[in-house]
């Protein structure tokens, strides 16, 4: 019994390790503008530190997804997870 608890908590650390995540969001810049109420977003994947897939992170191409003409901010966001093998960044802007 005590060979049984000992394997389930290492499969638990184990499985916490992989499942680990850390996010952190930067603010780039902010205008002048008023803080309007549409959220564009632009979004690109990096896999073992090497491979991205083709996402494009401009800040022109977040504000047109999100249909801004007149920007008032812009955060940059990291997403890492199983261990930083996967991460995730996006490109935040917020206006009208």
């Amino acid at each position: 019994m005590r060979k049984f608890k000992n394997f389930l908590l290492g499969v638990a650390f184990i499985g916490a390790t992989f499942l680990y995540s850390c996010s952190v969001t930067h603010p780039v810049t902010a205008t002048s503008n008023p803080v309007g109420s549409k959220v564009g977003r632009a979004e690109a994947t990096q896999v073992l530190g090497f491979f991205f897939d083709g996402g494009d992170l401009s800040i022109r191409t977040a504000a047109k997804n999100g249909g801004i003409s007149k920007i008032s901010t812009v955060d940059f966001k990291t997403n890492m997870v199983f261990l930083g093998f996967v991460i995730d960044y996006e490109t935040i802007v917020t206006g009208e």
